[in-house]
């Protein structure tokens, strides 16, 4: 029994010795050539495979990429905003570091149209490029919304449809900072 052991570990070693390489890139044999290298269409190429000979495929209907959820509100509606407002709390504490961040924020998306010190006074309406006025971010109607209102019209746009949704421009954990900024401009 012995004999054969040692024959045998003697022809796994035989294996093992050949089957390294000591170029990494390099497979060896490869039983199924058309797999292994198959051809890489550039995303906007012509592609046999496809009836339509487009490379760029839409995702199936009702896919939600892995880490996002979706937004449970409509758009353009009070009721929608009112709820958002009742059921979203901003998950964010305001520290000097969110603050300072929605303060950036604010500075990149906001600032045109409702000015440095939110009250609506942005180059968009001083330079008469938007004839209405925006909101005004420090008065008292304002004060009095939630958090979550003011979310909800950052992200999906104003109700009247004069501001445009910022939701595939800021994150929400972006967009809940600058809650906190918008409030902390008010002095609220």
């Amino acid at each position: 029994m012995r004999p054969s052991v040692r024959i045998l570990s003697l022809l796994f070693l035989m294996f093992l010795v050949a089957a390294c390489d000591k170029d990494k890139n390099n497979r060896g044999y490869v039983y199924f050539p058309d797999m292994a290298n198959s051809p890489a269409y550039k995303t906007y190429s012509e592609n046999p495979v496809f009836e339509d000979g487009s490379t760029m495929r839409l995702p199936a209907d009702g896919t939600i990429p892995r880490g996002f959820t979706p937004y449970p509100y409509g758009s353009k509606s009070l009721e929608e905003q009112t709820r958002a407002g009742i059921e979203l709390k901003n998950p964010i504490d305001a520290t000097p570091d969110v603050l300072a961040e929605g303060k950036r924020q604010y500075q990149i998306f906001c600032i045109d149209c409702h000015g440095e010190f939110g009250d609506g006074n942005g180059h968009l309406f001083t330079s008469k490029m938007f004839p209405a006025k925006p909101r005004n971010l420090i008065d008292d109607y304002l004060k009095a919304k939630p958090d979550g209102e003011i979310f909800h019209v950052i992200t999906r746009g104003s109700a009247a449809g004069l501001m445009g949704p910022h939701g595939g421009q800021i994150p929400a954990e972006k967009r809940w900072m600058i809650v906190h900024y918008v409030r902390e401009l008010a002095g609220k």
